[in-house]
């Protein structure tokens, strides 16, 4: 396949590690390019990974491409002509696809691809797609993960998983949902739902406390990625540079969230020499960017990122700043009245009023989820320690022990009880 001048053969593992990495850091533009023009991102994922499996064969024969995307973007789209005119599938799909095949062609000898993942990034976060596969869905069609990954995160069955996926994507194509960016007016709650779903990759890798699990770090590796995307792209929108402040303060954190025997480490217990100075320093970068946008408008995860700070600034002050702390939470419950906004309120409240005024915050909550949320709980059974009731507390802290997943939270929570 002479799709564009090749070099001397190349050792097979410099191919095998050329394809890994262009793979990685493409997989979502050669997608989004290939999905923008069929309106069918299930069919560019697949002639995307046929392409993907050709090359690991080609390069190590022929040698790497001058332009290894440009390549993989040829082989996709020859793919999906072929398939379109072997399945005989809608017959006015193959002339389309044929003018695709002739736009890639002009893209290859224009230079860089079009970079389009802004575009499908809002599809996956479409009002038309359920909520739920939101945050999967832009994890394949962006990052390229396989539907048994992505199961494995969100506990449920790959075959589950595989179903939703698949659903999804048909949807996007059978309702012709357009590969657009929304219109001005839209903007602020389309964009919602796509830094919703983002945040969601990063909780779900975050909640491995015990730090054990490496496909659950991946996944908030992913997440951060993935706000980096947006960022290039939306760089004026300061809830974006929020999101990704706020991801970056927390997992600055990580390696300090366990102790040398494996115990859990709260937050406040924390030693701050094990937090990474340099992600700290890229989160203030980034929140102070959010604030000098000509747009500045104040969200939840600027909000959120901006608690972080102040937790982050014990590593200079030696300090924790509970007031600022409390301020903040107040206007995260005045823009955002979560159940986890609330309980961090009561407890901000409690470090600075006392365990009376934080309770009574708790005791102010009245949604039903506080059932099976557990910090809520934990929170509970600390402060009624702290005023001697001694018996509410353990019940308190009983219902927090038995929602805990992960072993080491667990056994700290034990401990608490007493």
């Amino acid at each position: 396949m002479k799709l564009a001048q090749q070099v001397n053969q190349p050792d097979p593992e410099d191919a095998r590690r050329t394809i890994e990495s262009v793979a990685r850091a493409s997989y979502g533009r050669l997608v989004a390019f290939l999905s923008t023009r069929t309106r069918d991102v299930a069919a560019a994922e697949d002639a995307l990974g046929e392409a993907l499996v050709a090359a690991l064969t080609a390069w190590p024969r022929d040698g790497i491409p001058d332009s290894p995307e440009a390549w993989l973007l040829t082989a996709a789209r020859r793919r999906l002509v072929d398939r379109a005119r072997h399945d005989r599938v809608r017959a006015e799909s193959v002339p389309t696809l044929e003018l695709i095949a002739g736009a890639s062609g002009e893209v290859v000898a224009a230079g860089p691809i079009p970079d389009e993942c802004l575009q499908l990034l809002f599809v996956c976060a479409h009002p038309a797609i359920d909520p739920d596969v939101h945050t999967p869905l832009m994890l394949q069609a962006i990052l390229g993960l396989d539907a048994a990954a992505i199961a494995r995160a969100f506990l449920v069955s790959p075959a589950a998983m595989a179903q939703r996926l698949v659903r999804a994507k048909a949807k996007i194509r059978d309702a012709g949902i357009a590969f657009e960016l929304p219109e001005a007016r839209e903007l602020p709650e389309r964009l919602e739902a796509v830094l919703n779903a983002i945040y969601a990759a990063y909780a779900s890798g975050w909640e491995d406390a015990a730090g054990t699990d490496p496909r659950a770090r991946s996944l908030a590796e992913e997440a951060i990625w993935l706000a980096r995307v947006l960022k290039e792209r939306l760089p004026e929108e300061p809830e974006v540079r929020g999101l990704l402040a706020l991801m970056l303060h927390c997992e600055a954190r990580r390696p300090a969230r366990r102790g040398a025997d494996g115990r859990f480490v709260p937050l406040s217990e924390q030693e701050p020499r094990l937090w990474i100075a340099s992600m700290i320093e890229e989160a203030e970068g980034e929140l102070a960017a959010a604030a000098a946008t000509a747009t500045a408008r104040l969200g939840r995860f600027q909000i959120e990122a901006a608690i972080q700070s102040v937790h982050a600034e014990r590593a200079r002050s030696g300090r924790t700043d509970w007031s600022a702390i409390a301020w903040f939470y107040e206007r995260l419950v005045e823009l955002a009245p979560t159940v986890g906004a609330r309980v961090g309120r009561a407890a901000a409240a409690a470090e600075v009023q006392g365990a009376a005024a934080g309770l009574s915050l708790l005791d102010e909550i009245e949604d039903r989820s506080i059932g099976g949320y557990q910090p809520y709980w934990a929170v509970r059974g600390h402060l009624l320690q702290t005023l001697g009731r001694s018996r509410d507390a353990a019940e308190a802290f009983d219902r927090a022990i038995g929602l805990a997943e992960d072993d080491a939270v667990r056994r700290f929570l034990v401990e608490r009880r007493g």
